[in-house]
């Protein structure tokens, strides 16, 4: 078999290896020389001994000096090293270095390069890069200086939460610089940074006016062709973007091949309407596409696609045939040496993985999927009949769409479920339909920007043509992410084990939100506020592989704890609610109350004594309120729920006070358990001492936060606590805590610490 040479994807493997090495055995800088005669030894020995091997031996080496260069000693880690790990206040000169993301709340977010910081009354220079929000209006480019104060990035507090701090790490971003007020940040000057880049945001800004002209009255059409033309997914709200990403769709959103395609032909066509020479028509195409890269905002995929048609051009320059698989790996080769840290990225990876798949399984799939609809190949063609003629092409082109479909799906599969728990079977059905009116749209969009210059009116008739499609294309994923089993979340992979149930307490923070699992049944106790819903609860339960939940049990009326229970019901749409029997002046309560009865939903208002089963091996004992009390606050009258497992017994206490846990010890209800979890009640009072000696916990978990003071767990409290002998999770400092329940015992993990508590401790 004549394989053609493609010596790229050597070298491209090589510098993976090297970078993965570096990444995982760093070398210090006190080795650094050792490092450099080695390489320099590999160098030599291709001289030497002149083949393949050698040759990818020495890129490998060279990868991994080159990262460990990247990620040895930078000015991100200096920067971090100076300012130590508490707060610090300093003002900082520097200019914005990527896009504004302006919150509902006016902040924006922002990543920007330090020109020089004034700590302690010392001015340092430093080109390290911080993120920043700030009450202001920035835009790219801007010269500012801001008082704020610095602090190290935050980790993820619960499980499924996405990890900014490792995220921003990779950027060499590893503090934030929080600036309160609008006039704690002074514009300096306007137009610094990177030239080119600075073109780019003002062309992408232009251009996004062009494209949305006369849409006014359709955000969502605005967001989504700002998205699909011009990359602008920050500018997506969630509840569109979730079905793209549910039916697998959502690459539309990232602007790669397809995209950098359509903008190349266009580019040829307009070339050869000018009647250029091939090779002078090459040579103005290929920075015009690297433009458009810049345009789209430098993300991997655009650059990718950029790289991968730009060698394909060359090709034509040159005269010589060109691989498509040499050439992905060539994108991958160089785009490793501008910045050997894209090799971690999920973008990076979905990039070239999707592409890959294309390149290697699309043709094999047509050819096989285009045998169950051929003609006889001996059935001379003037004997077709024309109906069978156009079936066999129409049968034809949606062998080849499919295989597009099911090759890209097949490629990226394995790194969804890694990234995002989720299976999309209805993405190459999807698929077939949205990728070519996506590739209508773009070319309507490009359309609409090369007139919007000569003539608004028809970049109008244009950009309404868009509408159409573009509101089309929404409803068609939306509907399809409807369809039955058409996406699915599932849990990482959990190595068997002899766990009977397993209980997440996740911070939420003055609030609460519990999920209990337990053979195939899942249920929450809460659901925490309506702001942290898409950030904490969302995607801890998608991260669990949770697609419906079965039971909903709400404590009492505060926004903190049941804020998000409307969306949720949207989401998961929970088989059965438990509700708090006592009367409230909760508004959310009462609005949630509404949609219960509306929907009419099965509801249960349980009181004192109440039992409830929550799986094969999982009940729930309510102790509290009793039938028909009432209470003048919502945390005296909340739902207190002990859960038994066959090891263990869970008491829930909720914001309960002084008042609650004397009542409970007055009702003679059995109060003996093995775990206390429990928030803070609203005067700041909880957790009784001869309540504590009547529950007789090995462990409690608990809330806290620093503001408003009352969230925050007492010092003389806890201390009396440890004297019990008592073991304390206090979340403010273990994030969210899991607990598992086997035959032999059960143990506690704190999710930001790494902290075990087995019940065999002592």
């Amino acid at each position: 078999m004549n394989i053609p040479r493609q010596p790229f994807v050597g070298l491209a493997i090589a510098a993976a290896v090297g970078i993965i090495l570096a990444d995982y055995f760093p070398v210090a800088i006190s080795h650094w020389l050792f490092a450099g005669i080695l390489f320099v030894a590999c160098a030599s020995a291709v001289f030497v001994w002149a083949k393949l091997g050698s040759t990818y031996l020495v890129v490998a080496a060279a990868f991994f000096l080159i990262h460990n260069f990247r990620t040895a000693d930078t000015a991100g880690s200096k920067l971090a090293e100076r300012l130590s790990e508490r707060p610090r206040t300093l003002r900082a000169t520097g200019f914005v270095s990527s896009e504004p993301k302006f919150a509902a709340n006016g902040f924006a977010t922002f990543l920007f390069s330090l020109e020089s910081i004034e700590l302690e009354e010392r001015t340092e220079p430093t080109n390290a890069t911080v993120q920043v929000r700030w009450h202001g209006n920035p835009e790219f480019g801007d010269e500012l200086k801001l008082f704020g104060t610095a602090e190290p990035i935050a980790p993820p507090r619960n499980p499924g939460e996405f990890d900014m701090r490792s995220y921003l790490a990779r950027q060499d971003v590893r503090r934030s610089l929080f600036v309160r007020y609008p006039e704690d940040g002074a514009l300096v000057r306007k137009g610094a940074g990177n030239p080119i880049l600075r073109m780019a945001q003002t062309s992408r800004a232009w251009m996004q006016s062009a494209i949305c002209r006369g849409l006014g009255d359709s955000p969502e059409v605005q967001n989504f062709l700002g998205g699909i033309a011009l990359g602008l997914r920050h500018q997506t709200p969630e509840d569109i973007e979730e079905p793209f990403q549910q039916t697998g769709t959502l690459h539309l959103f990232a602007v790669a091949g397809l995209h950098v395609g359509i903008v190349a032909q266009l580019l040829w066509i307009l070339a050869t309407i000018a009647r250029l020479p091939r090779k002078w028509a090459t040579a103005l195409i290929i920075p015009c596409l690297l433009f458009y890269a810049a345009v789209t905002g430098l993300h991997v995929s655009s650059v990718r696609a950029a790289v991968m048609c730009s060698i394909l051009l060359a090709g034509i320059f040159a005269e010589r045939k060109v691989f498509a698989f040499n050439s992905l790996a060539a994108a991958a080769f160089f785009l490793l040496g501008w910045n050997t840290n894209e090799f971690f990225a999920a973008g990076f990876q979905l990039s070239f993985a999707v592409v890959g798949g294309i390149i290697l399984l699309e043709n094999p799939l047509s050819r096989w999927l285009q045998r169950f609809g051929a003609t006889d190949p001996f059935l001379p063609r003037n004997l077709v009949s024309r109906s069978r003629r156009v079936v066999g092409n129409g049968y034809s082109w949606i062998c080849r769409g499919g295989s597009v479909s099911l090759a890209a799906w097949a490629g990226s599969l394995p790194l969804i479920l890694w990234y995002f728990h989720l299976i999309t079977p209805s993405s190459v059905f999807a698929n077939l339909l949205v990728v070519p009116l996506a590739f209508f749209i773009l070319a309507i969009a490009l359309l609409s920007i090369v007139t919007a210059p000569i003539t608004s009116a028809i970049s109008v008739i244009f950009n309404n043509a868009n509408w159409a499609l573009a509101s089309g294309v929404i409803a068609f994923v939306h509907w399809s992410a409807q369809l039955p089993l058409s996406h699915y979340y599932v849990p990482a992979i959990d190595w068997p084990s002899r766990s009977v149930a397993k209980i997440c307490v996740l911070d939420v923070g003055a609030g609460a939100a519990v999920h209990i699992h337990g053979r195939g049944e899942d249920w929450l106790l809460d659901c925490g506020s309506a702001r942290d819903y898409d950030r904490v609860l969302r995607s801890y339960l998608h991260a669990t592989g949770v697609n419906r939940v079965d039971g909903l049990l709400l404590s009492h009326g505060d926004s903190l704890h049941i804020g998000a229970a409307e969306t949720l019901l949207a989401d998961f749409a929970p088989s059965l609610l438990i509700d708090n029997s006592a009367l409230d002046r909760s508004t959310v309560h009462h609005r949630l109350r509404e949609t219960f009865s509306s929907k009419r939903m099965k509801v249960l208002k349980l009181s004192a004594g109440d039992k409830f089963e929550i799986g094969p091996d999982i009940s729930g004992t309510v102790l509290f309120p009793p039938r028909k009390f009432a209470a003048t606050t919502a945390d005296d009258q909340v739902v207190v729920v002990q859960v038994t497992v066959k090891t263990a017994k869970i008491l829930f206490l909720s914001d309960s006070g002084y008042a609650t846990e004397e009542m409970l010890l007055g009702s003679k209800s059995e109060l003996r358990s093995d775990i206390l979890v429990k928030g803070q009640h609203h005067s700041g009072n909880s957790g009784l001492d001869k309540f504590l000696d009547v529950v007789q916990p090995r462990l409690i978990i608990a809330t806290s936060r620093d503001f408003p003071q009352q969230e925050r767990i007492q010092d003389a409290w806890a201390e009396r606590v440890r004297t019990k002998g008592i073991k304390l999770f206090r979340q403010d400092e273990t994030g969210a805590v899991q607990l598992e329940f086997n035959p032999d015992g059960w143990q506690a993990r704190a999710y930001v610490t790494g902290e075990t508590f087995r019940s065999a401790n002592r």
